[in-house]
């Protein structure tokens, strides 16, 4: 993979589903803080990432990189695995 390849956005988030062929669905969670009550909150997306060896399991945490659209809601692409799920 070239610098250019790989030139969208990162993000690191779990494996929560690897029921679909080449695809995996993560969840990114981030923290943000209320801005009268000064209270972190945790938000979280799901997002459809292409994983064309099918090499995920779920609780793998996952790097994926934003790329162009491969299918109607997938536009995220598996970089690498971090770390592989316990048990």
């Amino acid at each position: 993979m070239s610098e250019k390849e790989t030139a969208g956005r990162k993000t690191v988030g779990k494996v929560v589903s690897t029921k679909m062929d080449k695809s995996i669905s993560v969840l990114v969670e981030r923290r943000l803080q209320h801005p009268l009550y000064k209270k972190y909150i945790r938000k979280s997306s799901r997002f459809h990432a292409h994983d064309e060896n099918n090499e995920c399991n779920e609780g793998d945490l996952v790097e994926i990189v934003e790329t162009r659209p491969v299918s109607k809601t997938k536009n995220w692409r598996l970089l690498r695995v971090l770390e592989k799920a316990r048990g």
